[in-house]
């Protein structure tokens, strides 16, 4: 259920604010990065080098995605648990 806050009346007309914070589709920068788990800097290194394709544009405002996210977290490699070592030379 979508949660309104007050009705905003203008002219007998009411219009319903939508206040929680449910799913959405389209995120902001900042929420993109928090997203995928990494921070806003590490977010716009990973558009300038492709990894992380454009936002959509909604009049100005740039969004991203969540299932290009969701793309860009799939295609990430995983860890090499062989070039790991996590024995400490003494």
């Amino acid at each position: 259920m979508i949660g309104l806050g007050n009705a905003l009346c203008s002219r007998s007309r009411a219009v319903a604010v939508r206040t929680d914070s449910g799913p959405r589709r389209g995120l902001s920068r900042v929420e993109a990065a928090a997203y995928l788990g990494i921070s806003p800097s590490k977010f716009d290194e990973m558009r300038k080098d492709g990894r992380v394709g454009p936002a959509k544009l909604i009049d100005n405002r740039k969004v991203f995605d969540v299932r290009m996210l969701d793309e860009v977290f799939d295609a990430l490699p995983l860890e090499n648990h062989d070039a790991d070592d996590w024995t400490v030379a003494v």
